[in-house]
């Protein structure tokens, strides 16, 4: 009789292989989370209640319960009646602040009739030359009631000054004025590249407007410390979280050797950082930057005000993530990010409109960005509790992670002697150019996906009307400056000048010298150019 023959085994089924999966920053995503990961994570220490140190869960103890973030729309183009328009019609649309995009002439204080301004006289924001340009830029609009922010930074001292001048001609009270002034000129060295003057005297006029503005404007934020171009310059979210907080470190700093008492300009401080696409990591890295801050201001500084211990900051959706490739996509880009923005705590946001890959935003398309905020205010439910996401076992995790990630960072820019050493040698612009090189080949090799630009393409092109800024508003600025210089008073405005000149020399606050030489009708370059002859000009080394 034959042997039987035994039945061979069923053969295991292979499990298929689980792609690896990393953040934006390369921290690794397990495919699942659970206790043992928040087993480092203790309740009081680490988060706390909201509106408690070390204010991880948020700033206040109500959040959006009390009230909502503003919500800004950046906005500025061709001249200030242009702008003021816009900002009108964004006011009747909602918006709860302005936000004002300057020109590139008067970011780095040449005047509209300047050789270097040819071609670029309002085209990327407003022309704004002397205190009738910011007069027409706010007609209409009471300064004590709108919070107005301004993105700039070379010039911060020569613009708000500007504000300045046009608030007190409109009978407002600068101490009831409120608004922000990015003034953040380490970044500018980074990743942005509107710098005029050496680090040195750059940082001088930081000082001189913090001390100002505390002792007569103190309901301004008198600097918004920026990741935001850090970001859209290529950084990872740990990056932009631990440069710009070793920024946040040399500007107290600078303060304190200043004569300043932390306690007493901590909490006019702001920062100002991008929301991109992984949405989580998004999330995670406000909170982490929050927790980061309030020990740094507590444990490195010495502060005991609360407010001076609380990371407050102005979100924008990130603009490098939109696409020229089918521009509408990005209303859906701008939608996540935004929400991500709210459910991290920010308490102020601007979202991108979806043409801003192609031109300035139209008024439909600023509208529609602005809808999205509040849909997300009024709708979504997400304003109901506070930091909802919280003892998620993957955001703590997460949050965690970008918080031992960006300390290793800042601690190695202060094994360099601080943020201007790392920045003279190029540390922090290679890192963000290595990481910027890194997502662009990960993009090349479709290991990270764009909708619509290297997966997922169309053959049609739809048709978007576009903001066209008017060719004529260039030379009728122009012509607006040189009336200004024929009728003005020429000994006041050449005395107001020289007094800026010797407070720049002796060590003075040049904020008041300032103030006065714009009301004396000086313009933005002449001011800069009087600086300039005192401080001299930043010349940028390059990073190999």
């Amino acid at each position: 009789m034959a042997n039987a023959i035994t039945p061979a085994a069923p053969a295991e089924k292979k499990k298929p292989a689980v792609p690896e999966a990393r953040t934006t920053s390369n921290i690794p995503v397990k495919l699942v989370y659970g206790p043992a990961d928040l087993e480092s994570i203790n309740y009081e220490t680490d988060l706390n209640q909201p509106g408690q140190f070390p204010y991880t869960r948020g700033v206040q103890p109500t959040m959006y319960r009390g009230r909502l973030w503003t919500m800004r729309q950046y906005a500025g183009m061709g001249d200030a009646e242009a702008s003021n328009k816009r900002y009108k019609y964004l006011l009747s649309q909602g918006t709860s602040g302005l936000s004002v995009a300057f020109d590139l002439p008067t970011q780095i204080g040449y005047d509209s009739d300047h050789e270097f301004a040819l071609g670029e006289v309002g085209k990327v924001g407003v022309a704004i030359d002397s205190v009738e340009d910011m007069e027409r830029l706010f007609n209409g609009i009471d300064l004590e009631k709108v919070s107005t922010s301004m993105t700039i930074n070379s010039t911060a001292t020569i613009l708000l000054s500007l504000y300045i001048a046009v608030a007190k001609r409109n009978g407002a009270n600068i101490k009831k004025i409120s608004g922000t002034v990015q003034n953040d000129i380490l970044k500018e060295y980074i990743a942005r590249g509107t710098y005029i003057y050496p680090p040195k005297q750059g940082m001088r006029l930081i000082t001189d407007l913090f001390a100002f503005c505390n002792e007569n404007v103190p309901e301004w934020n008198t600097i918004s410390i920026s990741g935001y171009h850090m970001r859209e310059a290529g950084s990872t979210a740990v990056q932009e979280v631990a440069f710009t907080l070793a920024d946040g470190i040399t500007y107290v700093q600078a303060a304190k050797n200043a004569g300043l008492a932390v306690d007493d300009f901590g909490p006019r401080l702001s920062f100002f950082f991008s929301c991109d696409r992984n949405f989580l990591e998004e999330v995670a890295k406000f909170r982490a930057a929050r927790r980061m801050w309030a020990k740094i201001m507590r444990e490195r500084f010495g502060a005991t005000n609360p407010k001076a211990l609380m990371l407050r900051f102005h979100t924008q959706t990130a603009g490098s993530s939109l696409t020229a490739q089918q521009p509408e996509v990005n209303i859906v880009r701008t939608a996540i990010q935004a929400m991500a923005a709210v459910l991290g705590g920010t308490q102020s946001l601007h979202t991108n409109s979806f043409d801003e890959a192609l031109a300035l935003p139209t008024e439909n398309s600023a509208r529609l960005a602005l809808r999205t905020q509040q849909v997300i205010a009024y709708e979504s439910g997400v304003t109901q509790t506070i930091d909802p996401l919280a003892g998620s076992y993957y955001m703590e995790s997460l949050t965690s992670e970008i918080e031992k990630r960006a300390l290793e960072y800042i601690e190695k820019v202060d094994a360099m002697g601080g943020m201007l050493k790392a920045i003279e040698k190029g540390f922090v612009q290679q890192e963000i150019q290595n990481a910027a090189y890194e997502f662009q080949k990960s993009v090349d090799h479709h290991e990270a996906v764009l909708v619509g630009v290297n997966k997922f393409h169309v053959d049609e092109h739809s048709e978007i009307p576009l903001q066209v800024i008017d060719p004529t508003l260039e030379p009728k600025q122009v012509e607006r400056l040189k009336a200004l210089r024929q009728r003005r008073d020429k000994a006041t405005w050449y005395s107001a000048l020289q007094a800026v000149e010797d407070a720049a020399r002796n060590g003075d606050n040049v904020m008041p010298r300032i103030i006065d030489a714009v009301e004396k009708y000086a313009t933005v370059g002449e001011i800069a150019d009087t600086l300039r002859k005192v401080f001299g000009e930043y010349k940028e080394a390059v990073v190999i």
